[in-house]
C-alpha cells in the first residue's frame, strides 16, 4: 500500500475494524517514512459475467434499479429496495465465489421480492423469466396461490368458481339490464 502523501510503499496497520455491514474491512495505516496515518477499506470484489460475455463488477444500485421500476406505484419504500439489495449481496456473498453469472444474481432477486410485495414480483419475474403469454401469468399466479396457502396452513383457492351445472360464466362487464324497465336507476347528474 502507497502512502498517499510521500508514495512510501511500506507502512503498517495501527487498527483493524470490520465495517457496521460486515462487507469490508476498516484498516488505520502509518508510513514508515513519513510517519502520517491514513485510512483504506478492503473489501472483496464479486464479478458479475453477462450474457454477453462481459464481466463487471457486482453493483447493489443496480438491483435497486432494476427492481425500483417493478416496484412503481406499489407500497414499497426506498428503505425496503436497499434491505433487499442488501440481502441479495449477503445472499451471493454466502456462495462463495468471486464470480457470478447475471442470471444468479436475477434468481437471488425472486425470493425476497416475493416476500416484499408479490405483484412487484410478478413484473419482475414476467421480465426476467421471458413469460410469453397469459399462461406464463396464470401459472405463475398460481405457484404463488399453492405457496400461500402452504404458509398459512389452508387449500388452495381456485382462480374461478364454477355455477352449479356447468362451466364458469362468462361476464361482459356490463350490469344485467331488468325486463320492462322494473329495477333500473336513472343515471344521477352531478
Amino acid at each position: 500500500m502507497h502512502c498517499p502523501f510521500c508514495r512510501h510503499t511500506d507502512s503498517r496497520v495501527v487498527d483493524s475494524r470490520t465495517t457496521d455491514d460486515g462487507t469490508s474491512i476498516r484498516r488505520r495505516r502509518q508510513c514508515a517514512e513519513c510517519g502520517r496515518r491514513f485510512t483504506t477499506l478492503e473489501t472483496t470484489t464479486i464479478s458479475v459475467i453477462k450474457r454477453s460475455g462481459v464481466t463487471e463488477p457486482f453493483d447493489r444500485q443496480k438491483i435497486v434499479n432494476g427492481v425500483r421500476k417493478a416496484c412503481q406505484g406499489r407500497p414499497v419504500s426506498e428503505d425496503d429496495l436497499a434491505m433487499l439489495a442488501q440481502e441479495v449481496e449477503e445472499t451471493i456473498r454466502a456462495a462463495g465465489a468471486a464470480e457470478i453469472e447475471a442470471h444468479e444474481v436475477g434468481l437471488a432477486i425472486l425470493a425476497p421480492l416475493r416476500r416484499l410485495d408479490v405483484v412487484a414480483y410478478l413484473r419482475f419475474a414476467s421480465v426476467y423469466q421471458a413469460f410469453g403469454g397469459l399462461e406464463d401469468f396464470e401459472d405463475a399466479i398460481e405457484l404463488l396461490r399453492a405457496q400461500q396457502a402452504e404458509h398459512s396452513g389452508q387449500q388452495t383457492i381456485p382462480a374461478t368458481v364454477e355455477p352449479p351445472g356447468g362451466g364458469a360464466k362468462k361476464r361482459s362487464g356490463r350490469r344485467p339490464r331488468a325486463r320492462n324497465g322494473e329495477g333500473l336507476t336513472q343515471p344521477r347528474l352531478l
